[in-house]
């Protein structure tokens, strides 16, 4: 089971948002979440990208227990295991889209050279061999999400975790990144979890969870 979480719980203050949520998601499965603003959905994905920490319940990811990481373990398991695409795609203005999606292959300790390697096997298998030296600025929003897709991708992660990915997208170029997803599970194997409100994306995955007042229903 590449994820496993069981009774989670997550209270902020006198408000319960996730009220014991449990699931089990296997490698390779691509995972839709849906359900209306309010029902906790981002807040279990940043609980599942350990980006957030439960108060009760636990959490397992490709067999290592979260919770019984400290916050430097947790920081070091999170960047080799876990990639994020965001519905805004948090590319960093200054760089280009090559040293955007190097970071985190520096954060992790990759030398330069293997790092940018991978990096160009990766804009290339995205159509964006010529967009390497562009900064954001450059790139229309397809390109940029791309570019952030690549950069979750570049330490390949086991899983790949996606808020809203094409809410900023037209819907042709919402479909191509949609349809890119479950290349990418083709050729590396990756488990999705994706909180979307698309439907159509939602209904391509291999299983719809629809959330509702903080729990699976």
């Amino acid at each position: 089971m590449m994820i496993k979480a069981s009774g989670i719980q997550k209270s902020y203050g006198a408000l319960q948002v996730l009220k014991g949520v449990t699931i089990e998601i296997k490698k390779g499965e691509v995972i839709s979440i849906v359900g209306a603003s309010g029902a906790g959905k981002t807040t279990l994905l940043h609980i599942l990208g350990t980006l957030d920490r439960a108060n009760t319940g636990d959490l397992a990811i490709n067999g290592t227990s979260i919770s019984s990481l400290n916050d430097k373990k947790l920081a070091e398991f999170r960047n080799k295991n876990i990639g994020f695409v965001f519905q805004f795609h948090h590319l960093l203005p200054e760089f280009t889209a090559l040293e955007n999606i190097c970071i985190p292959a520096f954060i992790n300790g990759t030398s330069k050279v293997v790092a940018e390697k991978k990096a160009l096997e990766l804009l290339s298998f995205l159509g964006l061999s010529e967009r390497a030296g562009h900064k954001p600025s450059e790139l229309s929003g397809g390109e940029q999400q791309r570019v952030a897709v690549a950069r979750a991708l570049i330490n390949n992660p086991a899983v790949v975790l996606a808020d809203e990915p094409s809410g900023n997208l037209d819907s042709s170029t919402a479909k191509e990144l949609h349809q890119l997803f479950f290349t990418l599970r083709e050729k590396f194997d990756q488990t999705f979890v994706i909180v979307t409100h698309n439907e159509e994306l939602a209904n391509m995955a291999d299983r719809k969870l629809v959330m509702r007042d903080g729990n699976i229903i």
